[in-house]
């Protein structure tokens, strides 16, 4: 029987993936953000529209990130917040992140991202000052954790759309979910 694969950098995974050709998916992503404005109204409705909408890519991402990874299970959050942070976002986004601002129990962080594909081309009028026009990403994280057995909260602190210096998001995590089988065994 063969040695088990060793776990991939971000960017060893990035340069074997197929990818889409940026501009397309910036002006994709901000046409759909375009089309629930126009439809919700509500800049807060677009806001959980999009954590929605992240949140179920995000348990069907995960998938995909661990068998192309070859990472096992992360000992604790805080290798899962860097194990994001560097090789999930470098192989669905190519970028990178870094991990700050830890509390003292090791169960709060933030992620700054160096760079953020999805606002290019992008200004937010007055009326959407409230938009968290990234808030996907805040709801990929949170659904792919769950699939993880982590309950967690993903807010963001700093948005440069906003005339903030950076984009921060902020990683909470909550409790460890009891594993669920769909089935018992016989006795």
């Amino acid at each position: 029987m063969p040695p088990p694969a060793a776990p991939r950098s971000g960017d060893a995974i990035f340069a074997s993936v197929e990818r889409v050709n940026a501009e397309l998916f910036t002006l994709t992503y901000g046409a759909i953000v375009r089309q629930l404005l126009t439809d919700l109204e509500e800049v807060e409705e677009v806001n959980k529209q999009l954590d929605q909408m992240g949140y179920n890519m995000g348990i069907r991402l995960i998938d995909e990130f661990l068998a192309k990874s070859n990472i096992s299970r992360c000992v604790d959050f805080k290798e899962t917040a860097e194990m994001i942070a560097k090789v999930g976002f470098k192989m669905f986004l190519g970028i990178t992140a870094s991990v700050t601002n830890w509390d003292a129990d090791g169960t709060c962080c933030s992620l700054v991202l160096e760079d953020n594909p999805l606002v290019n081309f992008v200004e937010l009028p007055d009326s959407c000052q409230g938009l968290h026009y990234c808030n996907i990403l805040s709801g990929v994280i949170r659904g792919a954790l769950e699939m993880v057995s982590m309950k967690t909260e993903v807010t963001w602190l700093r948005d440069m759309l906003r005339g903030d210096d950076a984009f921060e998001l902020q990683l909470k995590f909550l409790k460890q979910i009891p594993e669920e089988y769909p089935y018992k065994d016989d006795e």
